[in-house]
């Protein structure tokens, strides 16, 4: 079956091709999920969450651009949504308009471990680091996601990274 007979088939509901469409994709979404979680178990809940989402939203999908794009988008945007409710992702009052580089600082540590460190951080450092290191989001689309200002996403940002610069520290692993 190809994507778009999959597609079409999932808008019409059909229980088939929901399920392949979450075989095909399910490993990809679960590593987006994986690092905007705390946990292993948070990031299954996200998961689901994202393809409820998916599937009560397929319809509007038009077969314009990347349909792999337009899921990981819903992902994040699920998981955001979360977040947003809860209380820990309320503006911190300080501004910090000067932000260190990122350069190659977490390149010597392995994945699984770095994503472990990440997945440690409060959320709002966490989503913040997430979103501007790892996706690429500038401070504006960050602050407009999470209800917050561009220097609260600065300040949040300059944290996460100061509490993975500790972290690694503490671990004895070398970073620039």
């Amino acid at each position: 079956m190809s994507l778009e007979e999959l597609i079409h088939n999932c808008k019409r509901g059909d229980r088939k091709a929901q399920e392949q469409l979450y075989r095909n994709y399910a490993k990809i979404l679960f590593g987006i999920c994986l690092k905007y979680s705390r946990n292993k178990t948070e990031a299954e809940d996200n998961l689901h969450d994202s393809f409820m989402t998916i599937y009560d939203k397929i319809g509007q999908y038009k077969f314009k651009g990347s349909f792999e794009g337009w899921i990981k988008r819903i992902t994040v945007n699920t998981v955001l949504q979360k977040y947003r409710k809860e209380e820990y992702l309320k503006v911190v009052t300080d501004n910090v308009t000067e932000e260190p580089e990122i350069h190659s600082e977490y390149l010597d540590i392995e994945l699984p471990t770095l994503l472990s460190y990440i997945q440690e951080l409060p959320n709002k450092y966490r989503l913040t680091f997430n979103m501007y290191v790892l996706d690429g989001f500038t401070h504006k689309e960050i602050s407009e996601q999470l209800g917050t200002s561009e220097g609260t996403s600065k300040s949040n940002l300059a944290r996460a990274r100061m509490i993975l610069k500790e972290r690694i520290k503490k671990e004895n692993i070398n970073i620039a």
